[in-house]
């Protein structure tokens, strides 16, 4: 960690692991308008060096000992927070269940550990600017809806087809259009088709809020 540069972001990392935490650190220290202020080994020591150092931007781990990533950024970044920090949450795990509850909680971006030098550092920038961004494939400026969607939407007057269900839960799992084409065996104009047909059914206005349905409706477990 060097000393803070003339408008360089000031970022506080934490990790319970020393080596993947001094890794962050390097990785973000070597990006150009990023400075580490700050790095702990759990959830604890998080939550107390964001409240002193009010950094720019908060890099979690989401496995820690004591208080985890997704409580630490609770408490930093919650409903309830009056004055929010920027988190972004960063974990080796691809679960769909801690998305979720990392934006719930009020994180920033989600980013796996292999995301790479760029995307950390695009991450790091995107919770800074208010924006956010996660890892590989919701897009960015759609976070916000799936953080703050409403937490019991209405059942669709019109019941799901056994495809829109399949369609459903495969965007619930984050996957492209050309990743849910793949995997059904249709055509990518066929996957647009039923994804429209779903946002018609639902009232979404983006596939993020379709995920986020998916979820309070039980399609995919928490």
């Amino acid at each position: 960690m060097s000393a803070t540069g003339p408008g360089s972001l000031r970022v506080l990392v934490a990790d319970d692991q020393e080596i993947v935490r001094t890794g962050l650190v390097m990785i973000l220290d070597a990006q150009p308008g990023i400075e580490v202020v700050g790095a702990a080994a759990d959830g604890e020591q998080a939550v107390r060096l964001a409240r002193d150092l009010r950094p720019d931007v908060c890099l979690f781990d989401i496995r820690m000992p004591g208080i985890d990533g997704i409580e630490a950024t609770r408490r930093l970044a919650g409903p309830a927070v009056g004055d929010p920090l920027a988190v972004v949450v960063i974990t080796t795990f691809d679960l769909d269940e801690y998305v979720y509850a990392a934006l719930r909680a009020g994180a920033r971006g989600f980013l796996l550990k292999e995301a790479g030098p760029a995307m950390l550092a695009q991450a790091v920038h995107a919770a800074a600017r208010g924006d956010a961004l996660i890892s590989p494939s919701i897009t960015a400026r759609l976070l916000t809806a799936f953080a703050g969607a409403a937490a019991s939407p209405a059942q669709p007057a019109t019941a799901l087809t056994e495809r829109e269900e399949q369609i459903l839960a495969v965007v619930a799992r984050g996957r492209t259009n050309g990743e849910i084409a793949a995997e059904l065996h249709i055509s990518l104009s066929t996957v647009k088709t039923h994804i429209a047909g779903l946002m018609a059914k639902l009232g979404a206005r983006n596939r993020v809020e379709i995920v986020i349905w998916a979820y309070e409706t039980n399609r995919i477990e928490r």
